[in-house]
């Protein structure tokens, strides 16, 4: 694509056309702040769940000055449901610096270096995008999609998440793209700036939306003559008079024979028809195709994912005889930090909760400890019973809670706010607890404790 201005154009007109992406990016008035939030929004978010939470977030904070202004709890609690909660209190924490900044006042920078040096979360696809879209710089966009795109383009058989020398490649393929569409259709001589467009954003886009759709999808079909998607394979088999089969007995040695073009996989005779107008038609038959589909759906690299750690943990849920229940706020930094639960004891080994007994005799156990270190010697709560288990599994965890039911009767038992304060505790009613930014996990926890009650 670097080489040839019909594939670029022939994929902005694709996107600008009817392929472009329904959701978020299609509402966003490419205004900074919307789309610094969109971004953080969709890491590791679905377009489709995030649409929902960017509308009622912009009605709540529909500008940087008034998310600046929020209360952390609110900002966590308009998160709730999203996931790595981290993301909510970077960006509230960076609206805070950019509103208060003499330099910025308000205003995200419109360079990526400043974006990712002034503005905390910001890493650099993010910078890129807030760079592109709204500000029309010729900045790369790369997330997922993009390396996935551009190590097929390039035949890059890498690890494209922790090799850097494959991701200082991808980055760099992106970037001298991202600058020659920008090129594209203007006057300016190689070597000059080029002005600021809409077109270095609508390129991000459209190679993320590339990226996001199916190799086999239909959506492709009336851009594959034009985009030249598969042309590597297609110059492979006009050029080299080598039938598949000997190419896939070719073996790489080393860390270079890894890095393979598409071109090595030909296929023997005639496949395209160039026409006048430099437009390429391809003439694959339809197993022909699907056998380079099926090699290029190998790059990037697959990488086996390591197996997560497994963790059980006691999830003690106290009832005062007021109909209050004990909270407490996770730190501030780690997982779910900033999030309320309710005390929670992580069981050291399987062992030590493998039967319900074991599990009753840690959780009585947790009480006492947790009543000790606020004056009093024993717990005066009462076991009503295990609820049972709830099932988390995060990227790097895959957690079990076990719920345990306490009633308290002892009104001077943890009645002491100030103390309660110095462990991050608290009592909260009922609907106090429903309003509470807990995790995901945690609110099925509640939700048995309820669904008991009813």
């Amino acid at each position: 694509m670097l080489d040839d201005y019909s594939s670029r154009k022939a994929l902005l007109d694709w996107f600008d056309g009817d392929h472009q992406p329904d959701g978020l990016r299609n509402l966003l008035e490419r205004r900074a702040y919307e789309v610094w939030i969109s971004e953080i929004m969709l890491q590791q978010t679905r377009v489709a769940v995030v649409i929902d939470y960017w509308n009622k977030w912009m009605t709540k904070w529909p500008s940087i000055h008034d998310l600046a202004a929020a209360s952390a709890d609110d900002v966590l609690s308009a998160w709730r449901g999203l996931g790595y909660y981290s993301r909510a209190t970077r960006i509230h924490e960076a609206s805070k610096l950019v509103v208060k900044d003499p330099a910025m006042k308000g205003l995200l920078p419109s360079c990526t270096q400043d974006l990712e040096a002034k503005v905390p979360g910001v890493g650099r696809y993010t910078a890129g995008a807030i760079s592109a879209i709204v500000f029309g710089q010729a900045a790369p966009m790369v997330d997922g999609n993009v390396l996935r795109v551009l190590s097929r383009q390039l035949g890059l058989l890498g690890n494209v998440k922790t090799t850097k020398v494959v991701i200082d490649t991808l980055w760099a393929a992106a970037d001298a793209l991202v600058r020659a569409v920008a090129r594209d259709e203007t006057d300016t001589p190689d070597g000059e700036e080029v002005e600021t467009s809409d077109r270095p954003g609508r390129w991000g886009q459209a190679l993320m939306e590339l990226g996001s759709t199916d190799s086999r999808d239909t959506k492709l079909n009336d851009i594959e003559d034009a985009c030249h998607l598969c042309e590597p394979f297609e110059d492979a088999e006009e050029d080299a008079a080598q039938d598949v089969k000997s190419a896939k007995k070719t073996k790489a040695n080393g860390s270079q024979g890894k890095q393979l073009t598409l071109a090595s996989f030909a296929f023997k005779g005639p496949a395209i028809e160039k026409s006048s107008s430099n437009k390429v038609k391809s003439t694959l038959s339809a197993r022909d195709m699907e056998t380079i589909v099926d090699h290029a759906r190998k790059f990037p690299l697959k990488v086996i994912k390591k197996a997560v750690r497994e963790e059980e943990t006691l999830v003690c849920v106290i009832r005062h005889s007021d109909g209050q229940y004990l909270v407490q706020k996770r730190p501030e930094k780690g997982l779910l930090a900033g999030l309320w639960e309710f005390p929670s004891y992580i069981l050291q080994d399987s062992n030590e909760g493998n039967t319900s007994a074991k599990r009753k005799s840690k959780a009585l156990a947790y009480l006492s400890k947790i009543g000790g270190e606020h004056g009093h010697k024993t717990s005066k709560a009462k076991h009503v019973g295990e609820l049972g288990s709830v099932p988390w599994l995060f990227s790097h965890l895959k957690l079990t809670m076990h719920v345990h039911l306490f009633s308290l009767q002892d009104d001077d038992w943890l009645s002491d706010s100030e103390s309660l304060k110095k462990s991050r505790l608290r009592w909260a009613s009922s609907d106090e607890v429903d309003d509470e930014s807990m995790g995901t996990g945690m609110r099925k926890c509640w939700s048995l404790v309820k669904d008991r009650d009813d």
